[in-house]
């Protein structure tokens, strides 16, 4: 932090309010900490019980009071600290309002819940040198503790009567069988190593750590294994009969965590609509130049079988480097100015055991550690490449990538807590749905299969808006639509609409609805976000008009940080 920002804690700005709740949020929160790259929060992990979420909501609470003092100050009104300001009243009075919500005592999910937290962090915590494979020995020694305390708050939420969904929880169930390294009889684990996550994690450590790291392994291992069988004795029982939707006002909250705003949830439905047929009459099209006569998802399924492919794991890995080396090389002086550590740029394998959707992780703040995007292979080895070229733009270059990035680049210009932990889902989901449509409309989906590939994610972002809202609000179907006009949303029929209008494999629909069961108002912010992004470019253009510069409005798009969705519409508009 620069020393401009520091002060007594009697006379901070909110930045430097901001800063010290990063600073506070740390040491609660050493996850967080990882994903920064604090390397001395590698040896820990947080406490999931109801007491140490309740301390993180009182550190909220203290924050929110001192931030009300520092915006009276003299110099509180420039643009800086107020941008920053908001954005933090914004996301603390969100996240307490979950909290005080009980939420996080039934959250259950197949890809968003505090023991993938657990796992993921692994995956990111530093492994060169034996004193980083001391720290990773330590904190496998605190996943016992850490799942402990996630049981903990599950128990009380069954207490109080607060359930998690039952779709969830048995897709759960199965994940924590596979980390544990079991095919849920006692055998090889879903990926056919039989071996368990942390096991194999452990088994990569430096020979002479190696015996300690193994009963740290295998101590995480059985933890795993004892709250799968909780999950699967005590808790599937229990939840058997709740509803997998969470209903209007359980939304509402939900949508305002992940977007930053207050929306009007019926308006966002029809705009789902609008999206969807509207896209439906460009996949036509182009479906008639792959294979003519043809519906959509026929050609889709078309390109499955004969389309381009790329055989083989590692040659998919990089591949998937090699289109993202060429977006940076092609995108940079043209439409972006890019600093040299924004470049860099990883493509990995996910590990088996998660959810079906590629993902990207942040660099560190110092770059030590580069951003990285994560293909899950789902076992599979042969991948079509109608399904990755868009995918990639989003997930890597100029999609979250770019922008989270050039977040931690700018870091000093900003807040800490502007370019690392107070970010908006939908924000940065809209980035990246605009970051696929500006790569086709600068004419970088070279052929109709890839543009098809295209289209198809974009409709999958729609069906995400109008499935998402549909069954959590049990919302009518309208006249127009082609799928079972005038029904109320169900989860069977909103699996059924997803598999008839995506191309992507039934495992990867069922993960995606179990996805948006438990993680409600989330999925709505890609297309929503996107609408937020091409909003605020438009007002920008009318602004300026002919002297409107695209590359400088993305640079400075880049480097403000993240707001709420209303908010990103005014910022951006102003640039």
């Amino acid at each position: 932090m620069s020393e401009t920002l520091r002060s007594d804690s009697a006379s901070r700005l909110p930045r430097q309010v901001a800063d010290a709740y990063v600073d506070d949020l740390i040491a609660i929160d050493p996850i967080t900490g990882t994903y920064l790259g604090v390397a001395a929060c590698s040896s820990r992990l947080p406490d999931f019980s109801p007491a140490g979420r309740a301390a993180a909501a009182e550190l909220s609470r203290s924050t929110l009071a001192r931030l009300d003092a520092a915006e009276r100050l003299p110099g509180a009104d420039s643009d800086a600290e107020r941008r920053c300001g908001r954005l933090l009243r914004e996301r603390l009075t969100a996240e307490l309002a979950v909290y005080e919500a009980d939420e996080d005592l039934r959250t259950v999910s197949n890809i968003h819940s505090p023991a993938h937290a657990v796992r993921d962090v692994f995956t990111l915590t530093p492994a060169e040198t034996d004193e980083d494979w001391a720290a990773i020995a330590e904190r496998l020694r605190a996943v016992p503790a850490a799942l402990a305390g996630y049981r903990e708050s599950l128990g009380l939420g069954l207490q109080r009567g607060l359930y998690g969904g039952p779709r969830a929880t048995a897709t759960f169930i199965d994940q924590l069988t596979t980390w544990a390294g079991e095919d849920g009889e006692g055998g090889a684990g879903a990926d056919g190593s039989g071996e368990a996550f942390f096991g194999e994690l452990a088994s990569r450590g430096p020979e002479a750590l190696l015996a300690g790291l193994e009963e740290a392994a295998a101590g995480a291992t059985a933890a795993v294994a004892e709250l799968r069988d909780w999950m699967r004795d005590v808790y599937a029982p229990a939840v058997a009969d709740a509803p997998d939707q969470v209903g209007r006002e359980r939304y509402a909250r939900w949508s305002r965590y992940f977007n930053g705003t207050d929306l009007d949830l019926d308006e966002a439905y029809a705009y789902g609509w609008a999206e969807y047929h509207r896209l439906l009459a460009e996949m036509k099209a182009e479906a008639a130049k792959i294979l003519p006569g043809a519906g959509p998802w026929e050609a889709l399924a078309h390109l499955d079988e004969h389309g381009t492919h790329i055989e083989g794991v590692d040659e998919v890995r990089a591949w998937l480097q090699g289109l993202m080396d060429e977006a940076i090389e092609n995108l940079d002086g043209t439409h972006f100015e890019l600093a040299e550590r924004v470049k860099r740029v990883e493509s990995m394998i996910a590990p088996p055991g998660g959810a079906a959707a590629p993902y990207y992780t942040n660099p560190s703040e110092d770059f030590s550690r580069p951003g990285r995007t994560w293909l899950p292979t789902m076992g599979q080895t042969r991948f079509p490449v109608y399904d990755l070229v868009s995918t990639w733009y989003h997930e890597g270059v100029p999609g979250h990538h770019l922008q989270l990035a050039q977040w931690t680049h700018v870091a000093d210009q900003l807040s800490r807590y502007q370019s690392t932990v107070g970010w908006v889902s939908a924000n940065c989901e809209g980035w990246a749905l605009y970051a696929e449509r500006l790569m086709d409309e600068l004419g970088y989906l070279k052929d109709a299969e890839q543009r098809l590939g295209y289209l198809d994610c974009q409709m999958m972002r729609a069906a995400r808006v109008i499935v998402d809202i549909g069954m959590h609000l049990g919302l009518e179907i309208p006249a127009d639509s082609p799928f079972h006009p005038g029904e109320r949303w169900t989860v069977d029929l909103a699996q059924e609409f997803f598999g008839l209008h995506s191309g992507r494999p039934a495992d990867f629909i069922e993960s995606e609805v179990t996805r948006y069961l438990s993680m409600p108002g989330q999925a709505i912010g890609y297309k929503l976000g996107e609408r937020a992004w091409l909003l605020g470019r438009d007002n920008a253009r009318a602004a300026h008009g002919d002297s409107f510069d695209l590359k400088a409005w993305h640079m400075a798009a880049l480097s403000q940080g993240s707001l709420g969705l209303d908010d990103l519409v005014d910022e951006l508009s102003k640039l």
